[in-house]
Formats: structure tokens, C-alpha cells, sequence
């Protein structure tokens, strides 16, 4: 493995009653996080490539996690995100490096398809810096029920020399959802749109 991880956390949301209205079935959220070594942390490098191989590591790692927590089996996935925080001693081109070339594949292969694009976010922090993964629909990008986010953060983390790579899946869309457009059973999953 290429990353040096310190820890992973997991954590699962589950959605009861909305504004007094039963949710049924209960809506759940899933993210799996790791904390990591950055290899780069304190000094500049043009070269990236290693901070994009991590990304692969960690896109199946953290997929799977995330879908395992949930309790489901991949095709049942119907959401997903992904979001870091840099630690001060690096930059946001690390967490762009981890995130976009080659994490997307393997989280795409844990949650079976995933047509459309993995929504992302990165920032800056330290210590507790809370993030708010954003998510959308896995296949078909349209699908506002799916719109949506989870608020994570690592207590202990990022130290300055170190990323926390977050990866989002859900079993759902929001609670109560009623603002329109395509649904999850409308959504063909073809070109990652509809």
C-alpha cells in the first residue's frame, strides 16, 4: 500500500422521523474516512503521481467501507461524494491530486456502476475541521432527491503533515423528498445525466 494511514473511521447516519413524519425505510448515510501521511507535506513537488495512486488505494478502500457500513449490497448504493482536508504543511492541489484522477474508478467499482460524476470538496483545516461531504445520485446526476451532504470530521485530525480523505455512499436520497424531477426509478443511468 502506498498510503501511510493512521486510522480509519466510519461513520453511518440513520434518518427516523423527519418533522414528525415516519421515514420508511429509514434513510442511512455512510462515510468511511482515513487519515493519512502527505508525502509532500512541507515542501512543493510538480510531480504528483503518488498522491494519485493513494487515490485509487483509498477509492476502493473507502468504497467499500462506506457500502459495508451501510449493510448493503453495491447495486443497492444509490448515492455517493468525496472531500479531504489538507493539513497546513500541504496544499489543495494534494487533496485535488487524491480526489480526481484516479479515486473515482474504484468507488465507482464498490458501489457497482456509478455513471455520474462523484460530486467533491476539499479545504484547508486542522485538528476537528469539520467538512461537509456533498452527494449526488451514483448513475444519473438529475436526480435532486439526491442532492444532498454529510457533515464529517476526525477529531484527532488532519495534523499539519496529513490528509483526511473522506468517501460519502447512501442507501437513498433525502427524507420526504418532493421538489420534483427525475426519480431514483426514473433515472436510466445511460450517459450519467438521466
Amino acid at each position: 500500500m502506498k498510503a501511510k494511514v493512521r486510522k480509519y473511521q466510519v461513520v453511518v447516519e440513520e434518518t427516523l422521523r423527519e418533522i414528525g413524519i415516519a421515514i420508511t425505510p429509514p434513510t442511512h448515510k455512510a462515510t468511511a474516512m482515513a487519515v493519512i501521511e502527505n508525502p509532500f507535506a512541507g515542501r512543493y513537488a510538480e510531480d504528483l503521481s503518488l498522491l494519485m495512486d493513494i487515490g485509487a488505494e483509498l477509492g476502493d478502500i473507502l468504497g467499500r467501507k462506506a457500502v459495508a457500513a451501510l449493510g448493503i449490497d453495491a447495486p443497492q448504493a444509490q448515492s455517493y461524494g468525496k472531500a479531504a482536508i489538507v493539513g497546513s504543511q500541504g496544499e489543495l492541489e494534494h487533496a485535488a491530486a487524491i480526489l480526481h484522477p484516479k479515486l473515482g474508478a474504484p468507488l465507482r467499482a464498490a458501489v457497482e456502476k456509478g455513471a455520474a460524476l462523484v460530486p467533491s470538496v476539499k479545504k484547508m483545516g486542522t485538528l476537528g475541521t469539520p467538512i461537509d461531504v456533498p452527494l449526488g445520485h451514483k448513475d444519473a446526476a438529475y436526480v435532486r432527491s439526491h442532492f444532498d451532504g454529510m457533515e464529517v470530521r476526525v477529531p484527532d485530525a488532519p495534523h499539519a503533515n496529513e490528509i483526511l480523505v473522506c468517501v460519502s455512499v447512501t442507501d437513498s436520497g433525502r427524507p420526504l423528498p418532493r421538489v420534483g424531477g427525475l426519480t431514483h426509478e426514473q433515472a436510466e443511468g445511460n450517459d450519467g445525466l438521466r
